[in-house]
């Protein structure tokens, strides 16, 4: 006796696509709830998130995020999470702000900023290889007149700042 296949429902969804035994990368079944979730914070663009550091520049993100868009009758509004101490310097700066986002996005989607106090985290530092460029040439002090052991240890102090990059201090 020959068994023949099951055929597929007609009421089946015409989206579903049937398994077929194989691995399928990660990134197709994130991208849809990654994406879910933007849409319930109000971001019909991720990219207003996920390039924030390029939008503002890297001194205001690093006071404040973008939490979530919400369409009022007056505009867009646009909440940030933001320190405590940045908020009031942030809500001076608001007017360019908003045309900077507005310019990114093409189109006038953000009227106005809602500030909610929150602490940021401290960006991760990138790794830092040192390279030749950072390496401190012996010429750089040939203008100092002081002691030769004075010399030396000035010269590796600013090899050891070259090798661990900027401080936090600077």
């Amino acid at each position: 006796m020959i068994r023949q296949r099951k055929q597929p429902e007609t009421g089946a969804e015409p989206d579903a696509q049937a398994r077929r035994n194989r691995a399928v990368a990660v990134g197709l079944d994130v991208a849809p709830l990654g994406s879910a979730g933007f849409a319930r914070a109000g971001f019909a663009d991720p990219t207003l998130v996920l390039r924030w550091n390029e939008i503002v520049g890297p001194e205001i993100a690093r006071f404040a995020q973008p939490l979530r868009i919400t369409e009022g009758p007056s505009g867009g509004v646009l909440t940030l999470k933001a320190d405590p101490a940045a908020s009031v310097f942030l809500q001076h700066e608001s007017r360019a702000l908003c045309s900077r986002i507005n310019s990114y996005l093409g189109r006038l989607a953000v009227q106005r900023l809602r500030f909610v106090a929150g602490h940021m985290k401290p960006g991760l530092p990138a790794s830092h290889r040192p390279t030749k460029s950072d390496s401190v040439p012996e010429d750089s002090l040939s203008p100092f007149d002081g002691q030769e052991h004075l010399r030396r240890a000035l010269l590796a102090l600013a090899r050891a700042r070259a090798r661990n990059g900027p401080s936090a201090k600077d």
